[in-house]
């Protein structure tokens, strides 16, 4: 059976070493399931396998793609999980801009029927991160306050969302006073600008309350207003540098206020999580996009067969939503 994709044979301008490309795909094994991919979006992280500067260099030639959603098209002879017709994300983390995928049924989860197919392909990294930076480095209690930057970001925005659902309060920084109000609409508790009058603002909305834990997604100067604004022996968990700054720690913060610094690498927690752990972190994300508490932006859905202008659009500043990969346009 023949299928298309998008493949790179060398390192470069996403744009201009993307191509499509067809794909023969193998019989299924007894284990194997084959699944039609709808939609897949464009992170940065794809932007930078594409480069060759991602933590990780691909084995050339490679299909990119982090993230997709799909349905489940055929399965092998003792595949127990799954059932045609089912709607699913791949788990693998690599080779999802194609048209069809193969791997074996653990390699799927399984999602609830009726949820938005779009939605669901932006499950798998941003709402994890967000619900790991929640639940998986200190104990955070109803009325506890979690801040971040970027928090107009994918990461952020789930963040807020998820935080809301669990009654953990937001303190979101951003670099434009004209995100404040969208922010707000989706849950967020106090919203500032990530500056010098921004942090101000918002000790004073905080007063004498403390705050434990801090979400880093742009390391530089951003990171240490975020480390200054923590209480003695708070944790700053980095998940990101989008300022392309290093991370400097001035040694106040270590020897007055013992903080804490933890790094999260969302690729690395799937290669280590246990079935359990999978199923408790991705049943109740999947459960919110359902039920329409969880929704993240897309500013265009655009055919694959358009990768190149898909991706200079996702490589843009300032989007108002993800970019993502229409599969099923013929």
């Amino acid at each position: 059976m023949s299928s298309l994709c998008l493949l790179i044979s060398e390192n470069g301008s996403p744009p201009e070493v993307i191509r499509t490309a067809p794909h023969d795909l193998p019989d299924l094994d007894p284990n194997d399931v084959r699944v039609r991919i709808h939609y897949a979006p464009i992170n940065p992280a794809d932007l930078n396998v594409i480069q060759g500067n991602y933590g990780r260099k691909p084995h050339l030639p490679c299909i990119p793609g982090h993230e997709a959603s799909g349905v489940v098209e055929a399965i092998g002879s003792e595949v127990t999980s799954l059932a045609v017709g089912d709607h699913v994300i791949p788990l693998l983390g690599v080779g999802t801009w194609s048209q069809h995928m193969i791997a074996a049924e653990q390699f799927f989860a399984l999602l609830p029927p009726g949820i938005d197919l779009a939605q669901a392909a932006m499950l798998r990294i941003n709402p994890v991160t967000a619900w790991l930076l929640l639940k998986e480095f200190i104990p955070l209690l109803e009325g506890d306050w979690i801040a971040q930057n970027a928090g107009n970001s994918a990461v952020g925005r789930a963040l807020i969302q998820i935080a809301a659902s669990l009654g953990i309060r937001t303190l979101s920084f951003v670099r434009r006073a004209d995100l404040i109000p969208e922010l707000e609409a989706q849950g967020a508790t106090a919203v500032f600008t990530d500056d010098a009058e921004g942090h101000a603002a918002a000790r004073e909305r905080l007063g004498t309350t403390p705050v434990r834990l801090a979400a880093n997604a742009v390391s530089g100067d951003s990171a240490i207003r975020l480390m200054n604004l923590l209480a003695p022996g708070g944790t700053l968990v980095t998940y990101g540098a989008m300022s392309l700054k290093s991370l400097k720690v001035p040694n106040a913060f270590l020897i007055f206020k013992d903080l804490h610094l933890r790094g999260l690498w969302v690729s690395r927690w799937f290669e280590h999580a246990a079935p359990e752990a999978l199923l408790h972190t991705l049943a109740p994300l999947a459960n919110m996009m359902l039920a329409g508490k969880l929704h993240l932006p897309i500013q265009a859905i655009i055919p694959f067969q358009n990768a190149p202008e898909a991706l200079t659009l996702a490589a843009q500043p300032h989007r108002s939503g993800k970019i993502l990969l229409d599969f099923t346009a013929e």
